[in-house]
């Protein structure tokens, strides 16, 4: 499968999902150093693991044995930062205004214009939820 195709994929399956990617922390290391975060999109009630699309996208590794994202570092969200990454990457060219309740950042501070405008960070398109 082809990186465009994967993209195509991915952002149907995102669109099935209100553009919401949910996240699941699987393991962490004694120190606190490593991470490995599932993460999957709800259609229908149905989870669906999007692991290896991110991975196929070269933005975060696969853990072959426990088939989530190997992440590295502490003291940040690290569910948001693959969720953030994985937006920058889709929507870098394209992130429009959805209207209330767009959940870019320009909107908490200060941008109060909801009509449809490129907004300046894509990261924010996608929401990212724990479970």
């Amino acid at each position: 499968m082809s990186k465009e195709e994967i993209i195509k994929e991915l952002l149907t399956l995102l669109e099935k999902a209100n553009y919401t990617v949910y996240t699941s922390v699987k393991r962490v290391s004694r120190s606190g150093m490593f991470r490995v975060i599932d993460c999957f999109v709800i259609i229908e009630n149905n989870p669906i693991h999007i692991n290896w699309h991110i991975d196929q996208l070269g933005l975060f590794k696969r853990d072959k044995q426990e088939d989530g994202l190997r992440v590295s570092g502490c003291g940040s969200d690290m569910g948001f930062e693959i969720v953030y990454n994985l937006s920058s990457m889709l929507f870098r060219d394209n992130f429009i205004c959805v209207g209330v309740g767009c959940p870019s950042n320009d909107h908490v501070n200060g941008d109060k214009d909801y009509t449809p405008h490129k907004h300046s960070d894509a990261g924010y398109r996608l929401i990212q939820k724990w479970l």
